[in-house]
């Protein structure tokens, strides 16, 4: 059952990574994370099933590398934006399930290092500009607070944007510590909120990418490394392309979205080109989880696109289509162009593979679900250092995958799919679900009866994984908060 490899085989695939990485300075790191943007959305990854031009993503996997089997660490926003992050699960933490709104307090704790902070030490200056959603001190009620426990005390040098969903309050752009704008009125997207006089949903996007542009102009003319950390509100609710991508897609307003989405990606890349640093700069453009059923999925696929492609469920779901993203990486001179990687990796790994970039080693109580993907980058195997990938949906129920086996914890999808975690239907099944991903990507056939040896082992593999606070080599740590493997959940009739 096991995937295991020996340890004088880890060490030196380790090491031979570190000699290459250290043969080169340390590069710019750019992370797009786009928000709600299925697999099948980007035309290069789903080619027969996706209706949606991508031409600036598919250029920059044709650039670099594709990642096939790459997942968010949950198929909802905050909890995958934790894992980015700390290299932690979040159902370590408090939050077990759902997500955070805008006033909520901070979910990555003042002493825990960040992605960020780690950057920040070795030398790189650190920006973020975008939808944050992890919580900050933020007092409901005020219209100017000061705002404290934000991105600026969390690793990053510089924060502008938003403090959670476009469709959260406040609607108001932050700047640092301080609203742009007091909240002087209300708005609303979806929810009813405080808001600045003059925030209006349709320039977000815009707003943030001349800030990254500006930023990238700023740091390419010095002598140090940046790392820019750019989460952007597209394509997540409200569906808002601004007027020249307005019925570009013939599949509707969320086709025009991803038209947008994807020509920021191309004027970030070419800021970098004009900069002078594309060629020594890592640039990753993924997604917080998969696409949302707000998109409409049922009159896309009439028209013939599937944003999941051909994997089960969306965002919110534990099935593939709620957690496995897309995930491009171009590092020109390093990435080998055009190649593609069918290794299993999750955002959780940007910790770890940003600490082995700048060569330094993490901390037991740092990046504890956390893997070093430089290898497969540099196109070598992964040295097997995690015990399995565990995946997490909306309403907190757990899956866990091994090699071509995936184990869910329920019987329902946990999110929004069918059969839904408070259905009837959900009564008449297994309590399990077990699926070969080899043979059966769509998760279509339940194996739970034919394999009862591999659902025991992968059940006491995840209550492992769970009790030692860790997924990867080290001392055992302490989760926040007392975790339940399965769920109960009230029955809805």
């Amino acid at each position: 059952m096991r995937l295991a490899t020996a340890f004088s085989t880890v060490l030196l695939a380790m090491a031979a990574a570190s000699q290459l990485v250290a043969e080169v300075t340390k590069p710019n790191i750019v992370l797009i994370l786009a928000d709600d943007l299925g697999y099948g959305d980007v035309q290069c990854l789903n080619p027969e099933r996706g209706k949606i031009p991508t031409p600036h993503i598919d250029q920059l996997a044709a650039e670099g590398m594709i990642f096939t089997d790459a997942h968010s660490s949950s198929s909802v926003c905050t909890p995958t934006r934790y894992g980015l992050l700390t290299g932690r699960y979040n159902w370590r933490t408090r939050l077990q399930r759902f997500v955070l709104y805008g006033y909520d307090k901070p979910l990555i704790a003042a002493d825990r290092l960040t992605v960020a902070g780690l950057l920040q030490k070795n030398g790189y200056t650190t920006a973020c500009i975008g939808k944050w959603h992890l919580g900050m001190g933020l007092p409901e009620g005020e219209p100017d607070p000061k705002i404290t426990d934000g991105p600026l005390t969390r690793g990053f040098g510089t924060f502008f944007g938003i403090s959670a969903s476009l469709d959260m309050p406040p609607y108001a752009f932050i700047d640092g510590d301080r609203f742009t704008q007091p909240l002087t009125t209300t708005k609303t997207w979806m929810r009813t909120g405080a808001a600045a006089e003059d925030f209006e949903a349709i320039d977000v996007l815009p707003t943030f990418t001349r800030k990254a542009i500006d930023f990238i102009e700023a740091e390419a003319k010095t002598d140090k490394p940046f790392f820019l950390y750019m989460p952007l509100t597209s394509p997540h609710t409200p569906i808002v392309p601004n007027k020249e991508w307005q019925k570009k897609s013939p599949i509707g307003r969320y086709g025009d979205f991803v038209m947008e989405t994807d020509a920021i990606v191309g004027e970030i890349t070419n800021s970098l080109k004009r900069a002078g640093v594309r060629d020594n700069t890592l640039i990753i453009v993924t997604a917080d989880n998969g696409c949302s059923k707000a998109a409409r999925v049922p009159d896309m696929e009439k028209k013939g696109h599937y944003p999941s492609a051909d994997l089960r469920g969306l965002k919110t779901d534990i099935f593939e289509g709620g957690h496995r993203v897309p995930f491009i990486a171009r590092w020109p001179d390093r990435i080998e162009a055009g190649s593609r990687s069918d290794q299993t990796i999750c955002l959780n790994d940007v910790m770890a593979t940003s600490a082995e970039i700048v060569g330094v080693t993490l901390p037991d109580n740092a990046g504890e679900d956390s893997v070093s993907i430089l290898p497969a980058l540099l196109g070598k195997p992964i040295p097997n250092q995690r015990e399995a990938l565990v995946h997490h949906a909306m309403e907190g129920d757990f899956a866990i995958r091994q090699g071509k086996w995936k184990l869910i914890l329920c019987s329902h999808s946990g999110g929004v799919s069918d059969p839904k975690y408070n259905s009837e239907k959900s009564r008449t099944l297994p309590e399990n679900q077990l699926y070969d991903l080899s043979a059966d990507l769509g998760e279509t056939r339940n194996l739970q009866a034919e394999h009862p040896e591999v659902v025991a082992e992968l059940t006491k593999q995840l209550e492992k994984i769970i009790a030692n606070g860790r997924s990867t080599p080290g001392e055992a740590q302490k989760n926040d908060a007392p975790i339940k493997l399965r769920k109960v959940h009230k029955i809805k009739k």
